[in-house]
C-alpha cells in the first residue's frame, strides 16, 4: 500500500509539472524592444491591435502580412487600397490623442517627424505602449521593417523581406553600374507654380541616384530644399525626375516642365528625357522604394 501510495504521489506531481508546464508554453511571449528612438517599448505579447499614423509603417505591416491587425490608421495612409476600411484618424501636427485611445490599441506606432513628444508621452499615459519610428534611409527601412515583424510576431517574414529587398537594390546597382556613363539626373519634387524644390544628400532619392550611378545635380546641398529655375539650366541635368501630383486639368508634370520658357535648351528636355515618377514610391521610406528604383532604372537605362 505504502508504495502505492507513494507512485500516486510521484505521479500527480509529475502531472502538476506537466500541467504547469503545457499553461507556460501556452501564455504569450513578452516583447521588449527598443524603438528608433532608442526608447524601451514593451509589450504583454505580439500585437493584434496596431494603430498606425505614418504611410510607410502602414505599407509595410500590410507587406509583413500584418494588416489585420490595423485598428486604426493615420488619414494621410492610403495603401494598399484595402487600408481605407480601416477607420481613420487625424495624425500629425493635428493627431487626436482621444480617438487613438478610444481603439483599445495594444500598441501605437507614431513617428519623429510628425508626432510631438508630448504627443507620444499622453498615449503612454494612457497605458499604451508607443514605438516611435524614424527611417531616415534605406538602411533605417530595413530597421524598421524588422521591428515592426517582432511587434507583430512576424520575425521571419521581416527578416525575407529585407533579403528581398537587399537583392533587388543589390541587381539594381550592378545591372546600372555595367551600364553607367556618367550622366545626371535632377529630381523636382514640386512644380514651378509651387516653388522649385528638390533633394540633396541624406534622402531616398539621393540613395537610388547613387545606385543608378547617375550624380544628383544638387548633390552638394543636403536635405529637401528649395531652388530656383536659373540653377537647373545652369546644371543642364541629362534627366529630369519629377513626383509632382497630375490632379487631371492642365498639362501632365513632365508637359509642364517641358513647356517652361528658358528650359528647351536643358539636356534632359532637348532630348525627352524627362519622367513622371510615383512620388510615393521614391519619398515614402516603405517596401515600395525597390519599385521606385527599378522604375528609375527603367526609365534611364531601358528594359
Amino acid at each position: 500500500m505504502k508504495k502505492l501510495l507513494s507512485v500516486i504521489c510521484i505521479l500527480a506531481a509529475v502531472l502538476v509539472i506537466l500541467t504547469a508546464c503545457g499553461e507556460s508554453q501556452n501564455e504569450p511571449a513578452a516583447i521588449k524592444l527598443t524603438d528608433m528612438l532608442d526608447r524601451e517599448v514593451q509589450l504583454g505579447a505580439a500585437a493584434k491591435r496596431v494603430v498606425a499614423l505614418q504611410p510607410s509603417d502602414c505599407e509595410i505591416l500590410y507587406s509583413l502580412g500584418a494588416g489585420d491587425t490595423l485598428v486604426g490608421r493615420g488619414e494621410y495612409c492610403n495603401y494598399p487600397e484595402e487600408i481605407l476600411d480601416v477607420p481613420a484618424v487625424h495624425s500629425g501636427g493635428e493627431t487626436n490623442i482621444e480617438q487613438i485611445i478610444a481603439l483599445n490599441p495594444d500598441v501605437v506606432i507614431m513617428s519623429k517627424m510628425s508626432q510631438t513628444p508630448e504627443q507620444v508621452e499622453a498615449i503612454e499615459n494612457a497605458g499604451i505602449p508607443v514605438f516611435v519610428s524614424d527611417a531616415q534611409d534605406i538602411a533605417g527601412i530595413y530597421v524598421a521593417i524588422e521591428k515592426l515583424g517582432t511587434i507583430t510576431g512576424r520575425q521571419e517574414q521581416a527578416q525575407q523581406m529585407i533579403e528581398d529587398m537587399k537583392s533587388a537594390f543589390a541587381k539594381i546597382a550592378e545591372e546600372s553600374k555595367a551600364k553607367a556613363s556618367n550622366k545626371t539626373i535632377y529630381f523636382e519634387t514640386s512644380p514651378l507654380e509651387w516653388g522649385l524644390w528638390t533633394t540633396g544628400t541624406g534622402t531616398f532619392m539621393q540613395e537610388i541616384a547613387d545606385m543608378l550611378c547617375v550624380r544628383n545635380i544638387f548633390d552638394d546641398v543636403s536635405g529637401w530644399v528649395q531652388v530656383s529655375a536659373e540653377q537647373v539650366i545652369d546644371r543642364d541635368p541629362d534627366y529630369i525626375i519629377t513626383t509632382a501630383m497630375y490632379f487631371g486639368t492642365g498639362l501632365l508634370p513632365d508637359e509642364e516642365i517641358k513647356s517652361r520658357a528658358g528650359w528647351g535648351d536643358i539636356s534632359a528636355i532637348a532630348e525627352d528625357n524627362v519622367f513622371n515618377a510615383n512620388g510615393d514610391e521614391l519619398t515614402i521610406p516603405s517596401v515600395r522604394l525597390v519599385q521606385g528604383a527599378q522604375a528609375l532604372y527603367d526609365f534611364i537605362y531601358g528594359n
